[in-house]
C-alpha cells in the first residue's frame, strides 16, 4: 500500500519513517567507513598495486558512491544492502571460518573478519524485510519483450 507525501510523491505505506532513517544512518556509515579507509587507496595506489588488490578496492570505492545514492533513496538501493550481505556473509562462511577452524587467522585476516561480521549483523537488522520481498522477488518483475 503506498500513501502520498504532501509534494504528491508516493512513498510506502509500511516501511516506518524510523525504519528508513536506520537505512539511512547504514548508508551513511558504508560511505563514511569506505571513504576512510578505500578512497586514500584508490587515488594514493602506487604503480606496483597488485591486480585484485586494485579490483576490490575499486568495486568498494563503487559501493561507496552507490551507498551514497542510498542516503537519498534508500528503498531503491536495497539490492546493494543486500549485496553486502550476500558477499560478507560468503567470505567469513567460505575464508574466514575455514582459517578461523584451522588457527590460522593472523590480524589483518581478523580485521577483516571484524568488518565483515558487522555487515551480517547490521544489514540484517536495518533491511525492511517484508517491502524487499514484496518489492524484489514477490512483486511483478520487468517484462522480457
Amino acid at each position: 500500500m503506498a500513501t502520498k507525501r504532501s509534494d504528491g510523491a508516493q512513498v510506502p505505506g509500511d516501511v516506518s519513517l524510523l525504519r528508513l532513517y536506520v537505512l539511512r544512518a547504514l548508508y551513511a556509515f558504508i560511505v563514511v567507513g569506505l571513504a576512510l579507509v578505500i578512497w586514500p587507496t584508490l587515488l594514493g595506489h602506487r604503480a606496483d598495486w597488485p591486480l585484485m588488490n586494485s579490483v576490490v578496492s575499486a568495486m568498494l570505492g563503487g559501493v561507496s558512491l552507490l551507498a551514497l545514492i542510498g542516503i537519498f533513496q534508500p528503498l531503491r538501493m536495497l539490492p546493494l544492502l543486500l549485496f553486502e550481505l550476500v558477499w560478507k556473509a560468503l567470505w567469513l562462511l567460505l575464508v574466514g571460518l575455514p582459517l578461523w577452524s584451522a588457527g590460522a587467522i593472523d590480524p589483518r585476516t581478523m580485521a577483516t573478519v571484524v568488518d565483515c561480521l558487522v555487515g551480517v549483523v547490521l544489514v540484517p537488522i536495518a533491511m525492511p524485510w517484508g517491502y524487499f520481498f514484496r518489492r524484489y522477488l514477490r512483486g511483478p518483475g520487468e517484462r522480457w519483450r
